[in-house]
């Protein structure tokens, strides 16, 4: 594929400025939220997920919940 000019680059960047995507969030297939574990807490949640044969977005829900739970 050949290089792109600078003033094809000028005008891609003048056109995706003036026009930008139209992004729908509801249709994402992936949502993104950054939480960072220390290794034992991955490989935890790692096992604990494949052997429940949940996500660890579910365990730790389940964790919470039973936390909040408790504390009532």
């Amino acid at each position: 594929m050949p290089r792109m000019t600078e003033e094809e680059a000028y005008a891609l960047d003048e056109q995706v400025t003036t026009n930008p995507p139209r992004v729908d969030p509801s249709k994402a297939r992936h949502t993104v939220r950054m939480v960072a574990l220390d290794d034992l807490s991955a490989d935890y949640l790692t096992a604990k997920a494949l052997s429940d044969h949940k996500t660890p977005d579910q365990i730790i829900s389940e964790m919470v919940r039973e936390r909040i739970a408790a504390a009532l």
